[in-house]
């Protein structure tokens, strides 16, 4: 088995499930969306700006970056969500590039064994890729999470984020995965 493969499909799930809830966020008034509401972060311009800037701090990482803590010295660097939707989207491009990466990785460079150096001020963390790429998905699906139950509190049905890529539901996601550029083949691994 391609041992990328479930990091791929849950770098391609993350950008999926990304466009699902912010595209039914864009339902939201400028009003809704940076309204107070209960959470770890007081609103979900906040919570989703959260994921971009962490995203951010660890992709850089990933890619041989020396970004580290200056990635969160704008808590909410996105004030709309057309401009969270743009960055968001490309960063979820880097992330899938930097697993696609790894699929041609030297073997002297380690593809998911390869150890990245993640700046975090005061010291630097040394961390294998595979498991910093398994951080990082927990912490996005955790704070959509979070972004899905705020919108239970609005006019705006949230999206559902927790079915997987089944194959029997790919005509589901056709939609969505045209919008995005994606294929199931690609997605998997198997060309396209």
């Amino acid at each position: 088995m391609d041992e990328l493969r479930p990091y791929r499909a849950m770098a391609f799930n993350n950008l999926w499930a990304n466009h699902r809830l912010l595209t039914v966020c864009a339902a939201l008034s400028q009003a809704e969306w940076v309204a107070p509401r209960t959470g770890f972060f007081p609103s979900l311009r906040a919570t989703l700006n959260h994921i971009l800037i962490i995203d951010h701090f660890y992709v850089d990482a990933m890619e041989g970056g020396t970004l580290g803590p200056a990635a969160w010295a704008n808590r909410e660097p996105c004030a709309t969500l057309p401009e969270l939707q743009a960055a968001q989207e490309a960063m979820d491009r880097r992330l899938i590039a930097v697993v696609e990466a790894a699929v041609g990785e030297e073997p002297d460079k380690g593809g998911l064994a390869r150890i990245v150096s993640v700046h975090r001020g005061a010291r630097i963390q040394r961390e294998r890729l595979d498991r910093l790429l398994l951080h990082l998905f927990q912490h996005q699906i955790h704070h959509r999470g979070q972004a899905h139950a705020m919108l239970s509190g609005t006019p705006v049905a949230p999206p559902q984020l927790d079915e997987f890529f089944s194959v029997g539901e790919a005509d589901l996601r056709a939609g969505a995965f045209a919008a995005l550029g994606l294929s199931e083949a690609r997605v998997w691994g198997e060309g396209g």
